[in-house]
């Protein structure tokens, strides 16, 4: 039997009609979908031929994770404290940089802040259970009493993962979707901690050499689908799963603009959707923006174009231009905006 994928086409314009259903149960609508096949062009479709199975998915409100909500497209922060993270590798590994910078993004809009204590770009190593935790403890540690807002580990490993989230961490953000380590999803369904599942290809050291796809949506789709059915069948609910499809993991360029162009298929996973692409390579070589602090721009839009298709989180180091751009968008599409 040929699967068929459907993906919704988001709108927001304020002349909604009256047939239009909620993505994800947000101020975005849709009244017809893209429906993809593969081997095939995809054609547009209308309501009545879209699955139950698929409307149920799509529409349905995405449950607050880790006292988040999402009503309006959230931000995470990047907090690196690692010495060779591509874009700010070394710049916040000190407990007192990091304190400083978090609080920084929280005052600038952040909504979660992502520690990491391992890099993961395209060519890097894997980096010691011990000497992960030793850079990740002490920044946890110094935030938990200080920021106000939710922390999220970016970790593979479940040693990490149990030392971070018992030191306050509210999320596990598993880039490798939870594929490197089969304790990690045993430890977060035992001690219902939220999950954010992401796709790659192949490991950061080999990723970026030769990434192949039959068809990049629809492949990382059906990733997402068989990991989040692993992660339910241990015990964490649905509603409780963040997914993200990976930018830049194992994908070319043309891939990452596959998936940039068709992210609203994943709201058919019933999950919040999740979009790290700040300031990544693919953003450098179409924009020729050298060095990596240098693709703020190009990382904005990115976002607003993950914005306007109903993404509800998006992972970024420049927090503050971010927020000012969302907010502006928000305005322009919503009227949403203080004048008092």
């Amino acid at each position: 039997m040929t699967m068929e994928y459907y993906r919704p086409l988001v709108c927001f314009d304020p002349l909604r009609p009256d047939h239009a259903l909620p993505v994800a149960g947000g101020p975005g609508w849709f009244t017809h979908a893209a429906l993809h096949v593969r081997g095939a062009a995809p054609r547009m479709v209308d309501l009545d031929a879209i699955p139950a199975n698929w409307l149920n998915r799509i529409t349905a409100a995405r449950a607050p994770i880790a006292g988040v909500a999402f009503d309006r497209p959230r931000l995470m922060g990047i907090l690196n404290v690692t010495p060779d993270s591509f874009s700010d590798g070394g710049k916040h590994h000190v407990a007192s940089k990091a304190l400083n910078h978090a609080l920084e993004m929280a005052r600038s809009g952040a909504d979660v802040i992502d520690i990491g204590g391992e890099s993961t770009r395209p060519g890097s190593v894997t980096v010691p259970v011990e000497a992960e935790i030793a850079r990740i403890e002490p920044v946890i540690h110094a935030l938990r009493s200080e920021i106000g807002i939710p922390m999220s580990i970016d970790t593979r490993k479940s040693e990490v993962a149990k030392v971070a989230v018992q030191g306050g961490a509210a999320l596990v953000n598993d880039v490798s979707g939870f594929t490197y380590d089969p304790a990690l999803a045993l430890y977060c369904a035992r001690n219902a901690v939220p999950v954010c599942v992401m796709h790659a290809q192949g490991a950061p050291e080999t990723m970026h050499e030769n990434p192949q796809y039959d068809d990049v949506l629809l492949d990382v789709y059906d990733f997402l689908f068989t990991q989040v059915t692993m992660l339910e069948a241990l015990g964490i609910p649905r509603a409780q799963i963040i997914v993200d499809p990976g930018i830049g993991f194992g994908k070319k360029i043309p891939h990452n603009l596959a998936i940039l162009n068709g992210l609203s298929l994943f709201h058919g996973l019933g999950c919040p959707v999740l979009l790290g692409a700040s300031r990544k390579g693919f953003i450098g070589r179409i924009s020729g923006a050298h060095p990596a602090s240098e693709r703020m721009p190009g990382s904005i839009a990115v976002a607003l174009g993950a914005a306007a298709q109903g993404v509800q989180i998006i992972r970024v180091h420049d927090v503050a231009e971010t927020a000012q751009a969302l907010a502006l968008w928000r305005a322009v599409t919503f009227g949403d905006f203080d004048d008092s």
